[in-house]
């Protein structure tokens, strides 16, 4: 009798941009939870309106409960996907904030990130997608550029559950996702 390899459980952190209830973003994101590889697990992270604003004083001695927690999820994770809206030209600063806590702590360094652009606009909300790329640049994650793609999802396929029913959206997020998942070790 031959022993089965397992595979161990592995965690994909979703994160959003929008503080929107209902956003796109957020229904890509649970599109993006549907296409996991078997032995793969999705948290989506839901502390993005908790966390105070970036203080370098506060971030060298004790953070607060949220920001420990952003840390917590990011470290417990194996790779994480974005998926953001653009305001006013560039990423929101709720996404920026968050992401400011990252910097002083090495909690992103070398951590596989993607991201989904699902813009429709004429723009593409390329200023909000650079922008995260040199933020992240900053945190010492592992941009896996394969998992940063531009797909426009239409707002009136996304059904009940909060998902995108377009076949083609699900077969090119399902292309990201395992890109970005298999980066990992």
């Amino acid at each position: 009798m031959g022993l089965m390899s397992v595979e161990p459980e592995k965690s994909l952190l979703l994160m959003t941009g929008s503080t929107r209830e209902g956003s796109v973003n957020t229904a890509v994101l649970k599109t993006a939870r549907t296409t996991l590889p078997h032995h793969w697990t999705a948290l989506a992270y839901s502390g993005l309106t908790q966390l105070p604003h970036f203080n370098p004083d506060v971030e060298r001695s004790v953070p607060p409960p949220p920001v420990r927690n952003l840390r917590a999820a990011i470290r417990a994770s194996d790779a994480i996907l974005f998926c953001t809206p653009e305001y006013a030209g560039a990423m929101p600063g709720a996404l920026k904030n968050l992401l400011e806590w990252t910097i002083g702590d090495t909690v992103m360094y070398g951590k596989p990130v993607g991201w989904i652009n699902p813009s429709t606009a004429p723009q593409r909300a390329a200023g909000t997608y650079a922008s995260l790329k040199t933020v992240l640049s900053y945190t010492g994650a592992t941009i896996v550029d394969d998992a940063c793609l531009n797909i426009p999802v239409n707002r009136a396929l996304i059904g009940e559950t909060g998902t995108d029913e377009d076949l083609g959206v699900q077969e090119r997020i399902r292309a990201g996702v395992l890109a970005l998942t298999s980066c990992t070790h």
